[in-house]
């Protein structure tokens, strides 16, 4: 196998470098529109609640409204036991990682490390790249991002114990609702009752009448169905251009002085995803718990984000050296962007060599 051909095909997959030029096109729009004061200060605020309050719970909740097959079925189960296990993985190996660094700095560091950007930076980007079957166990991956970020992120940032306010937090999240509602109707959809559909087989274009369990929306209630899909089309590119314009209202000159920043945004970006292929590769060739090609470029792009922005948030609000938290959120931010195409590349390379099936 010639490395160097599947690496350049990779590239020339017009699938994959139209998003990967779209997304870094986007982002490069709202750094100059925020540069030219064409987005004011608050532009990236406001483009960032419009897609966690409402493009991403529509985007959500729509890729659960397919068909059930036991491939999916089997890969999301696979993807939400890996989506558990690698926090605690990372809980434990974060220690060490960071061991070098005391205090404060070393729990901040931690937890950044630990908790990325996967609903804002991730979920975009996966859908860009690996379709409505990527957002599926994108949505399903997340759901231990969120018990893990909301409990031990809280625990460990604010040295205070797990509070119900917390725990509402959590729970009444719209991406958490439309995620756990979306999960309900494709997981018990055989057993919901049943509507007859007219449709069209899009291969023959003969017309056939079907069954669908009623809360499949996309079958049932189009009307609705295509404003998710509205919806959920904003959320790439207004997720991008509020990156874009984030990176555009600060000063790179501290963060890129900070030594420690850099060394976090190594362990993020880098060795973190590395760490995930490794431990998948080995659970994939033992049939412990094997992921295929998709599921493992999802969850690498979902774990080489960011740091999470609740996450930093934390180490804000808890004063837990809340200068590097920025620093970290500025340099990651902008390492992230460089290196994702780098990862999704990776994978197809690993791909070729026949391990993720």
């Amino acid at each position: 196998m010639n490395f160097l051909d599947v690496f350049v095909k990779t590239l020339a997959d017009q699938k994959i470098n139209t998003a990967i030029i779209s997304s870094i096109a986007i982002i490069l729009l709202g750094y100059f529109c925020r540069k030219k004061d064409l987005f004011k200060d608050n532009t990236a605020k406001v483009l960032t609640n419009v897609v966690l309050t409402v493009s991403l719970p529509a985007l959500a909740f729509k890729s659960f409204l397919v068909d059930i097959d036991e491939k999916k079925l089997t890969q999301g189960i696979n993807v939400l036991i890996w989506g558990i296990l690698v926090y605690i993985v990372l809980i434990i190996l974060s220690k060490p990682l960071f061991m070098k660094f005391k205090g404060d700095q070393q729990d901040t560091m931690r937890v950044l490390a630990i908790f990325g950007s996967t609903t804002f930076f991730g979920i975009p980007i996966v859908t860009a790249i690996y379709g409505p079957t990527g957002t599926l166990y994108a949505s399903i991956f997340n759901i231990g991002y969120r018990i893990f970020l909301y409990s031990y992120g809280y625990i460990k940032m604010s040295g205070l114990k797990l509070t119900m306010k917390n725990v509402k937090t959590m729970f009444l999240n719209p991406i958490v609702i439309a995620t756990f509602l979306g999960l309900f109707i494709w997981l018990f959809q055989a057993h919901l009752p049943q509507v007859s559909v007219n449709v069209v087989d899009a291969k023959t274009g003969a017309k056939a009448v079907k069954q669908f369990a009623f809360l499949r929306f996309d079958q049932t209630l189009p009307q609705f169905n295509q404003i998710l899909t509205y919806l959920s089309g904003l959320c790439s590119p207004l997720a991008w251009l509020a990156i874009g314009s984030t990176l555009g209202s600060v000063s790179f000159k501290e963060a890129l002085s900070n030594k420690p920043t850099w060394y976090y945004t190594f362990v993020k970006l880098i060795a973190i995803p590395a760490i995930n292929v490794a431990i998948l590769a080995i659970l994939s060739v033992t049939h412990i718990l094997p992921v295929d090609l998709t599921a493992l470029g999802t969850i690498v792009v979902m774990m080489a984000t960011p740091p999470a922005t609740v996450a930093a948030a934390y180490a804000i609000s808890f004063d837990k050296d809340a200068v590097l938290a920025s620093n970290a959120s500025l340099l990651g931010t902008l390492g992230a962007v460089v290196l994702t195409p780098i990862w999704i590349v990776i994978v197809q390379i690993i791909g070729a060599l026949g391990i993720f099936h």
